[in-house]
């Protein structure tokens, strides 16, 4: 029988912890094909937070660091700054990156840092028990918001590439979504374009929003989650480029 579909080698064979329907697996495998497709591997530092998002290191075949929760940033600034030559790249969610790292994500963009960063968006603190994040939607259910997330009180979703976009060291940021074929291949462009900036050498932080399914969190079924994204969060935090440092080189 013919093959016609492989697994990339960065993305370990291994089964997945991950609940039905959530789309850390996806994300991996955007990762690990864009790293396998540039050649980097060898060459590749991952940082992964607390959340969900830890457990990168059990899939991705490169050299992985955990550190303390919102910290990924500050650690890849050490990383990149002392091993320059070497591809460094965060991995980190919502409730890592928007809330107890916001301070780390703004200054690492501010100071330019030369790493990537892939910054899965679900709209709600997964692994500790579905809390509401400073991505959060109006109105929606959480453990914590159990009437509905009220803006009047907590205000509204934090927009990170358009908070980073005003910023001169921030050169590439764009926002997909991976509940669609379509929608998750234009991610891996994305995903890939990120890296090869830093490949090239280019002056500043890359950053690619992942908006995300979390069945779990969000009491729907798979199907019903990747509806959700369609249906609400592309409302509040819309596709697209805000900022690509290539586009503004021509």
């Amino acid at each position: 029988m013919k093959t016609v579909f492989k697994r990339t080698p960065t993305y370990k064979d291994v089964p997945t912890h991950y609940c039905p329907g959530c789309g850390h697996g996806i994300a991996h495998r955007l990762v690990a094909e864009a790293i396998d497709e540039l050649g980097i591997r060898e060459r590749t530092i991952g940082i992964a937070p607390v959340g969900c998002a830890v457990l990168a290191y059990d899939y991705l075949d490169v050299d992985m660091i955990e550190v303390a929760h919102g910290r990924a940033p500050a650690v890849a600034t050490g990383m990149k700054r002392t091993n320059p030559d070497m591809i460094i790249f965060s991995y980190q969610g919502d409730g890592d990156l928007a809330a107890i790292g916001t301070a780390e994500i703004i200054h690492a963009a501010h100071r330019g840092e030369k790493i990537t960063v892939i910054f899965i968006n679900n709209a709600i603190f997964g692994m500790t028990g579905g809390q509401m994040a400073p991505t959060t939607l109006p109105g929606q259910i959480t453990a914590t918001t159990p009437q509905g997330r009220e803006v009047s009180s907590t205000g509204y979703p934090l927009q990170v590439c358009e908070l980073l976009s005003v910023l001169p060291g921030a050169i590439y940021l764009e926002r997909c979504a991976l509940h669609k074929p379509g929608q998750i291949h234009k991610a891996k462009k994305a995903i890939r374009h990120a890296f090869e900036l830093q490949v090239n050498k280019a002056p500043g932080l890359s950053l690619v929003e992942l908006l995300s399914p979390c069945p779990t969190a969000w009491r729907v079924s798979p199907p019903d989650a990747l509806r959700w994204i369609e249906d609400n969060m592309i409302k509040h935090f819309p596709l697209g480029c805000f900022k690509d440092y290539k586009e503004q080189q021509k």
